[in-house]
């Protein structure tokens, strides 16, 4: 068996828990608290809420607004209600019933046109649905996340942060697939027999990147060789056989001053209580003793490290505790015997001053033949808790150290067993899995708290898509990081360190949708100056923003408008703003009120376009979904694209087009509240740059949002969805929870997005408070069984 294969079934060996759970069951909603009655003598509380009706808010809306075409049999958006429905048939579709509750409440249904229910109607429906499926927020479900594998980029910034070396193996697996946006989701992140051989590649490749094997000759002199005083028989085929106390000599020749290794291969006929004892000197100054314990027929290397000068050397190999008992009572004749096979000068080696961080730190020195077994596992013990993200068991570290033993009976150095351990190690599935392991997994009313390992690795593949670092590693040694005061500091430390970059790179860049750009395929014809440079300009400047709210703690309201953006000279160019020289990014105040935020970035325009013109509909779309949380549901099957339809002609504007498109009942409705926030932007041209004329027509940028809100432009329509700040602090932070916990939001979750909106308005919408709130949290904080 190679190395290679044998790290991989050692590794697999290591894998003692099931590598899938079942996605999280269906979760609770969460109902508010009823108001108390007020004490005396001070003013009375508003009057509890009263609860819904079934029959008065639910069956009679459902037939007065919405039975009337979903109870169809082809029923608009596959939504099929039927007449008649008790709550237990609430119960049991709640996928269905979160369906209407959603669009309901977003508005989107009924269709414009049609007649509408009141506010207070709407919240009612909401309300009876929520309480169908939730529960007490006194009583939170924290959900289940599923056991998943680090995904490309948490492999990469993980090998990183653990070895210290800057490849990037994991860009050769095969693509993350994607959910609820993002591509950290456990129940999308599969693994395949190829990610299997590619784990197996890169963890030699990283091995071998951080453990050196020092580059060095050997000289041997062979056993028959040596040079042999008392006790010894030189004419042995396996060596100097030693049949009593004696010592065996080599003379080598050393070329230049350095340090070397002296590597002598004994084995023993073992007799009597102890091992075979050896001593090895050179130039008679001991280096140590040793128990050969390694039979006769498959002796092992046994080495010591030293300096030496150039010149002769000689070393020896001394049999010091010869043991004879004659035959007795029936017994055989006891003789303890020892062989050497060899013994071999390796060197000079190399200047460790240059080898990686990594090796220096599991390897400070080489260890003598005496502790070398007891040097090794505390190496690849201490390696195997960081990588594992906890404290490793004794019986893991057996197993590495069967990998390691293998190495030395095969005569490698004791590097070879370090890199191999290493390379098991990055092939268990404790570090290619990010494991909480329940006591009760199979019950539902199982909840637990984290660990604080389990808590720390959260925390760390949230802000850093990385492993966790020294000082929380001892806050989860201490069980200290569980307190909310240290994870309050932990953060503020996190988002100010470095590795934070990794919160924009696949956070921020998800979120927007800002990985398709370097996709995006403007006509070459129309947009000239659209190249590799720029859209690199064009993500730098919304990563920039992105930290800069980050790291300064701003409002996360500036994400939507800002006085300031980051340019360098190409893309102020770009954008027509002159004053801006060079390639490097700079701060710049905007004195054009429709540019600034986000939404009105380069980056993002060029996104929601098609390649030869402005997508008011895909721009509209994105704003609903990205900013304010409220997708609309998917169009219906078979219309076609904007493009499509027959009765378009050359003459006709995009805003014409589009209203000739709405004139189908099916997408009217959607279509109203998209194309008018889209209209919005339409000064903007397909890649962002600022127009007053799209071909041969004036740009009409206005518009009219459901609820008779007007604007003109995208600095009038930006403030109007400034007033729906805590709409988009919702929004925001369900995209971020959605991200920090690595699954879909379940309906039980709105206890704890409650709590999200609630911390950011009463910090003005800080950034850190959304952070903060999400990480104290009872989803991000706690888990609970998965049920039968």
């Amino acid at each position: 068996m190679s190395f290679r294969n044998s790290a991989l079934f050692l590794s697999l060996g290591l894998a003692g828990y099931a590598l899938w759970l079942p996605t999280p069951a269906g979760a609770q909603k969460a109902t508010k608290k009823p108001a108390q009655k007020a004490p005396a003598g001070k003013a009375p509380a508003k009057p509890a809420t009263v609860a819904p009706n079934f029959d008065k808010d639910v069956v009679k809306f459902m037939g007065e607004f919405c039975i009337g075409c979903h109870s169809a049999d082809v029923s608009p958006g596959g939504v099929k209600i039927p007449k008649k429905f008790t709550v237990t048939d609430v119960q049991k579709n709640q996928a269905l019933w979160a369906k209407v509750a959603q669009n309901v409440s977003n508005k989107h249904m009924p269709p414009q046109g049609m007649p509408q229910p009141s506010q207070g109607q709407r919240d009612k429906l909401v309300k009876f649905i929520d309480g169908v499926f939730g529960g007490d927020c006194r009583l939170p479900d924290p959900g289940r996340v599923t056991m998943r594998r680090l995904n490309k980029e948490e492999y990469n910034n993980t090998v990183r942060d653990l070895l210290g070396v800057s490849i990037r193996p994991a860009d050769d697996f095969p693509s993350d697939d994607v959910g609820y946006g993002f591509d950290n989701i456990g129940d999308v992140l599969s693994i395949s027999a190829l990610h299997m051989e590619r784990y197996m590649s890169a963890a030699e490749k990283v091995a071998k990147a951080a453990i050196r094997i020092p580059r060095t000759k050997t000289l041997v002199v062979r056993g028959t060789e040596l040079r042999g005083q008392g006790g010894t028989n030189p004419n042995d085929a396996s060596g100097l056989l030693f049949f009593s106390n004696g010592t065996g000599t080599a003379t080598f020749k050393v070329d230049a001053d350095g340090w070397y290794r002296i590597r002598v291969r004994a084995g023993e006929q073992h007799a009597g209580p102890e091992f075979s004892k050896m001593r090895v000197t050179f130039d008679r100054n001991e280096l140590g003793v040793v128990d050969v314990k390694a039979p006769r027929a498959k002796p092992e290397a046994y080495e010591f490290p030293l300096k030496l000068n150039k010149g002769t050397v000689q070393v020896s190999a001394s049999f010091l505790n010869d043991y004879f008992q004659a035959a007795q009572n029936g017994q055989p004749a006891q003789d303890r015997n020892m062989i050497v096979a060899s013994i071999e000068l390796v060197g000079p080696t190399e200047d460790t001053s240059s080898y990686p961080a990594a090796h220096k730190k599991l390897i400070p020195e080489t260890p003598t033949a005496a502790n070398r077994e007891e040097a090794a596992r505390k190496a690849l013990s201490e390696f195997a808790t960081r990588a594992y993200r906890r404290p490793v068991e004794p019986s893991e570290a057996d197993r590495l150290m069967q990998l390691f033993n293998l190495a030395m009976r095969t005569g490698e150095p004791y590097e070879k067993g370090i890199q191999l351990g290493v390379q098991a190690i990055l092939c268990s599935p404790h570090f290619l899995y990010r494991v909480e392991l329940d006591a009760n997994p199979k019950d539902t009313k199982s909840i637990r708290s984290l660990n604080g390992y389990e808590l720390a690795s959260r925390l760390s593949y949230f802000l850093w898509s990385s492993m966790p670092d020294d000082e929380l590693f001892a806050l989860a040694k201490s069980g200290e990081i569980t307190k909310p005061a240290v994870l309050s500091a932990q953060i503020k430390r996190m988002i100010r360190d470095p590795r934070a970059e990794a919160l924009v790179d696949n956070f921020a860049m998800q979120w927007l949708q800002l990985r398709r750009l370097p996709f995006m395929q403007p006509d070459p014809e129309l947009f000239k100056t659209f190249d590799a440079k720029l859209v690199d300009d064009m993500l730098q400047e919304t990563g920039l923003t992105f930290k800069s709210v980050m790291l300064e703690d701003k409002s996360i309201l500036e994400f939507i408008d800002s006085r300031t953006t980051y340019l360098n000279e190409r893309l102020a160019k770009h954008y027509g703003i002159p004053g801006v020289e060079g390639d490097k990014f700079q701060k710049v105040t905007l004195k054009d009120p429709n540019r600034g935020g986000l939404l009105t970035q380069a980056s993002v325009l060029t996104v929601t376009s098609n390649p030869n013109r402005t997508s008011p509909t895909k721009r509209g779309r994105w704003i609903l979904e990205q900013i304010l949380g409220t997708p609309p549901p998917p169009p219906p099957p078979g219309v076609g694209d904007l493009g499509d339809d027959k009765h378009f002609t050359e003459n006709m504007t995009v805003r014409q087009r589009l209203e000739e498109h709405r004139k189908n009942p099916a997408c009217a409705n959607c279509h109203l509240k998209m194309d008018a926030m889209g209209f919005g932007f339409e000064n903007f041209d397909p890649v962002g740059r600022w127009r007053t004329k799209d071909g041969k027509f004036n740009v009409d940028a206005t518009g009219t949002i459901p609820g008779g809100k007007n604007f003109s432009g995208a600095a009038q329509l930006k403030k109007i969805l400034l007033a729906e700040k805590d709409a988009f602090a919702r929004a925001f932070g369900e995209k971020l929870l959605t991200f920090a916990l690595g699954r879909g939001l379940q309906s039980a979750d709105k206890c704890a997005l409650d709590d999200v909106q609630n911390k950011a308005s009463k910090s003005n919408y800080k950034f850190s408070a959304v952070v903060d709130a999400i990480v104290q949290s009872e989803p991000f904080r706690k888990r609970r069984g998965e049920g039968g």
